[in-house]
């Protein structure tokens, strides 16, 4: 196998897997959309939707006078209350959009957000998460080495690694550590006390040199020309101002130290250049677009065939992430287009994070999260009472708020991975999810029902073919969701759950009463047994 793209029609199978992988979710129709295209057109396709359903969160408490759209008030950010919900108003507002349309770009935002990492409740106001998440979403279909430079003056950032603290006479090595560790370089094989052979002790101590004076502007006033979304601030004085000079890693590369605004950040961006002139930081970044979008291992011919020539091919692109993203989704080696080995699949080789498990369920069966502008109180409990404060977190993936600033366990920690998604602490609210889609009501806390649910007889009706045919009916859902067919076996063992003992046309004469009588009860109920089982089965868990 190898990075040459896959060129055929793309059918419904391997149109199935680059859906799973380039966005959170799809339906049926944009799968079969997707099918009889070739894999260069599905992915113009794919990043072309920029659909905004929801342009601006809205906070409906407190009940006798909302603060409605907060992030339009004058108000000095610290000063408004209440900025653990508007975080979480936020992050909701960020899924409903992604949940309401199918582009790489939301894939690519969150992939962003494993690489440079904040924890939301660490940032201070919610004002700082919107224009992070603004952010990311510009550079995620743009330039990461542009995007490192820009992300140090990004106010929650400054906040989350303290570098606003961070003084030429009083440095705080935080933000320059994490910068060097997990944003860009990376830590490579330690070859000696304090070095890393990427970089040394002594680099962390230079680049913290180099970050500081970068404050904070907390009243957002400070717009960047280049991006339009409010940044950080420089004080000159508290800028180190002398020459750092870097260690063996970086061929003991001497930077000048800048004297004013403009000298400062010609440093900041001189800084950044020296890191990314390095193949090491190209392997790196590459290395996680692997493990992000392909699967979280690989051998020594994967390193040299696919992992390799994409870092040379991000650097002659001087790191534009598009091209490489594109060359490794439109491969044959992702596709496992040739590969005989039946122990190194990639197909159905990850585990769903609680994102993608949750999102893929809402858009496959058709489930319709109440429209904040015409039912907002529904909405809220969906999105806040059972989505953020009771879904994501007992599934362990709190929404843009990971434990540590390394990201969620299953992002980053060898050798397990995606595998950390699924454990005996988070298998409940992975299976309570599909009990609560389907309900209508929130079985992980209080709250009651949210105003929605999954239409099992409705989604049969407008997405399956002859589903009066028990058979047909298991195969098309499976189709559907699965990454991998199912065999007969697993088809009699759903069948067993509709027919109960009787045989086939026990539910071919069960659909054809309630076509003939419109009563849906006994169907509906069948349904939902069938559907709650198939998205609990272990082949849902798999992408």
């Amino acid at each position: 196998m190898s990075l040459s793209p896959y060129t055929s029609e793309l059918g419904v199978s391997k149109a199935k897997h680059l859906l799973r992988r380039s966005c959170f979710h799809y339906n049926k129709t944009l799968l079969y959309q997707i099918s009889s295209l070739n894999v260069d057109q599905a992915l113009d396709l794919l990043f072309s939707d920029d659909t905004i359903t929801y342009a601006q969160p809205y906070d409906p408490l407190p009940t006798d006078s909302p603060h409605g759209y907060w992030l339009e008030s004058t108000e000095y950010p610290p000063d408004m209350p209440n900025q653990g919900r508007k975080r979480g108003l936020l992050s909701q507002w960020w899924f409903y959009n992604m949940v309401n349309r199918n582009n790489i770009k939301d894939k690519l935002l969150f992939f962003l957000h494993t690489t440079f990492t904040i924890s939301s409740g660490d940032i201070g106001a919610s004002h700082y998460l919107y224009d992070h998440l603004r952010l990311l979403q510009h550079y995620s279909s743009g330039n990461i080495k542009d995007l490192a430079k820009k992300i140090t003056l990004d106010n929650a950032m400054l906040n989350y690694l303290d570098n606003t603290q961070n003084n030429a006479n009083n440095p705080n090595e935080n933000y320059a550590r994490e910068f060097l560790e997990l944003f860009t370089i990376t830590k490579g094989e330690q070859i000696g006390e304090g070095d890393y052979s990427t970089y040394t002790e002594d680099d962390v101590i230079m680049a913290a040199k180099v970050f500081s004076g970068f404050k904070t502007k907390l009243d957002r006033t400070i717009i960047d020309p280049d991006t339009g979304i409010p940044m950080g601030r420089i004080s000159v004085n508290q800028h180190d101002q002398s020459t750092k000079t870097f260690s063996h890693a970086f061929d003991n590369y001497q930077l000048a130290g800048g004297t004013d605004e403009n000298t400062i950040i010609s440093e900041l961006h001189e800084f950044v250049d020296m890191i990314f002139d390095k193949e090491a930081t190209a392997r790196a970044y590459v290395s996680k677009l692997y493990r992000f979008f392909v699967k979280s291992e690989w051998t020594a011919e994967d390193e040299a065939t696919i992992i390799n020539p994409l870092a040379q091919q991000l650097i002659d692109n001087n790191y534009e992430i598009v091209p490489i993203v594109r060359t490794l989704l439109s491969s044959q080696h992702f596709f496992d287009f040739g590969d005989d080995d039946p122990n190194d699949e990639i197909v159905g080789s990850i585990i769903k994070s609680p994102l993608q498990l949750a999102a893929s369920m809402i858009r496959n069966f058709e489930f319709i999260i109440p429209e904040p502008s015409e039912d907002l109180g529904n909405y809220y409990k969906f999105s806040m009472y059972f989505l953020r404060n009771n879904y994501f977190p007992m599934s362990g993936m709190e929404l843009f708020a990971p434990e540590t600033v390394a990201g969620h366990s299953a992002i980053y920690q060898s050798p397990d991975f995606d595998r950390h998604w699924f454990s005996s602490s988070t298998i409940l609210a992975r299976y309570r999810l599909t009990e609560s889609l389907i309900t209508g009501r929130n079985k992980l806390g209080a709250n009651g029902q949210f105003g929605a649910s999954i239409d099992s007889v409705n989604f049969v009706q407008n997405n399956i073919t002859s589903p009066g045919n028990i058979q047909n009916l298991i195969n098309d859902i499976s189709e559907l969701i699965y990454a991998n067919p199912i065999d007969q076996d697993r088809v009699s063992y759903f069948a067993d759950l509709i027919l109960d003992g009787f045989p086939d046309y026990y539910w071919a004469e069960t659909w054809d009463t309630f076509i003939n009588s419109d009563d849906d009860t006994i169907v509906k109920n069948k349904l939902d047994i069938l559907i709650g089982a198939m998205l609990n089965a272990p082949e849902n868990q798999l992408m």
